[in-house]
């Protein structure tokens, strides 16, 4: 999730730099609802101490209202097709809701 938030954060500045005005939060979506809980909550648990730095570090960017962390399901989920085994029913949703079209079926 750190990672993904570094992202988003050279994004922003990208954009800003061309000159967009960003006005509202930058999602990072996320099917783990422990994580967005371990994220937004201040406490630390046990089974949190490795990942103390990247939670301050998410932490502080959540409160700064520069990154947000919507929940998705699982099942609308996009890029599990692209790192996860999913069913064949799921694989055929993805691709058509990312537009991936097989270039060699018939015409």
């Amino acid at each position: 999730m750190a990672h993904g938030v570094c992202e988003l954060l050279w994004i922003r500045n990208v954009l800003k730099e061309l000159g967009f005005k960003l006005q509202k939060p930058m999602d990072l979506h996320c099917d783990n609802t422990a994580a967005i809980e371990i994220a937004h909550n201040p406490v630390q648990h046990d089974r949190t101490k490795h990942v103390e730095l990247d939670r301050h570090f998410i932490k502080e960017n959540l409160d700064r209202k520069i990154i947000r962390f919507p929940f998705v399901s699982s099942e609308e989920q996009l890029a599990d097709v692209l790192t996860k085994g999913v069913s064949h029913n799921a694989y055929e949703d993805s691709i058509g809701k990312l537009g991936m079209i097989d270039i060699y079926a018939p015409t």
